[in-house]
């Protein structure tokens, strides 16, 4: 997917993964003008569904945001950030507490992160921006980070500022709750607590993603996930007898602790649980029930799917990287939505203001 020549309203896309959030903005109107990723891996996914970029003189691709000054960044009308997750999510919580390790804004690295997103909003001043995170980020230390936050943004940047969390179980088979902060720097009657958005137990199921017999070939997969003839996935996502034999025992024995942990085994008319960037270690939360067979995992392009990644989506890397960077994506309808709906409120603040990025 490729931006227009023309657009409404420019936009820097950071910690951009594959760029989920991207493909949101871009079809809402916006045109890419900066980039920032870290990870090699998601660069080389970016990079082959972005592909124009390389050759385009107004957009800048940086790697680690970290390693640059706020006034190097490209200046734009819209700031996108899926900023860093783990330090707040509740699976990373319990990892950092475990190991005894710092976690929130205590997190000597990406703890941090969010106050690079603040120096940026601050330097250049865009006209509206969209953050997104996990729905534990609100909650996360007594409520006490969201604080900070909502401190800096809105009293100490003066933006009017917005939150919500979405599941993205309505637009595609999987419970997914993040929140979603919108903020611009002048007043607006944009109301993200109001959109109509699609209700989560009116969503499809599972079955609506999974390969089938007679499925069209998609040519850039080359048969690498199943046969279209037979609609028979490729055996080695099976789980092994060992594998399923420990989750099987693992569960049963937290089960008679009293705890919750276990695999989570999905049927065609179900949803699943949250795809994490884990999943490629054993698929345990998400694992397709197969008859007369051992379950199975989902496939890379089936994990597309599960995100509301189209299937012109160009998978280039290895089953591991593609599940990792799956896991840390965006459901891209529910930001479609979003991003729609900021769209006019946008196209209007820029219309009224003198510094429109051409």
């Amino acid at each position: 997917m490729n931006a227009s020549d023309t657009h409404d309203f420019t936009f820097a896309d950071l910690f951009a993964g594959i760029g989920g959030i991207r493909r949101a903005f871009e079809g809402a109107g916006g045109r890419c003008v900066f980039t920032s990723e870290w990870n090699k891996f998601a660069m080389e996914t970016y990079r082959a569904n972005f592909t124009k970029d390389e050759s385009r003189s107004d957009h800048s691709f940086v790697g680690d945001i970290t390693g640059i000054t706020p006034r190097a960044v490209k200046k734009h009308d819209v700031l996108l950030g899926g900023f860093p997750c783990q330090p707040f999510s509740i699976a990373g919580v319990s990892k950092k507490n475990a190991l005894g390790r710092a976690h929130g804004f205590a997190d000597p690295t990406q703890g941090t992160l969010f106050f690079n997103v603040k120096e940026i909003i601050a330097a250049k001043r865009p006209a509206a921006f969209l953050l997104e995170n996990v729905k534990n980020l609100k909650s996360h230390d007594r409520g006490r980070t969201f604080e900070i936050i909502e401190d800096q943004l809105r009293d100490k940047l003066g933006y009017h500022l917005q939150s919500r969390v979405v599941n993205g179980k309505g637009w595609t088979p999987q419970n997914r709750e993040r929140i979603l902060i919108v903020g611009f720097r002048e007043p607006t009657t944009f109301n993200l607590n109001t959109l109509d958005l699609p209700a989560p137990e009116s969503g499809p199921k599972v079955d609506k993603i999974l390969h089938r017999k007679g499925e069209p070939l998609i040519p850039h997969d080359a048969g690498r996930y199943f046969d279209p003839r037979t609609g028979r996935v490729d055996p080695k996502y099976t789980l092994t007898e060992n594998l399923w034999t420990y989750l099987q025992d693992y569960a049963a024995k937290h089960r008679a602790a009293g705890n919750g942990f276990g695999f989570g085994l999905v049927r065609p008319g179900m949803t699943t649980r949250t795809l994490s960037a884990r999943y490629f270690k054993d698929g345990s939360e998400i694992l397709i029930e197969q008859r007369g067979l051992r379950p199975r995992r989902l496939t890379p392009r089936e994990c597309a799917r599960l995100m509301g990644f189209p299937d012109d989506f160009i998978i280039p890397v290895s089953d591991t990287q593609a599940y990792r960077q799956f896991g840390n994506s965006v459901v891209v309808p529910a930001i479609v939505d979003v991003a729609n709906a900021m769209r006019p409120h946008i196209v209007s603040a820029l219309a009224a203001s003198s510094d429109r990025v051409a």
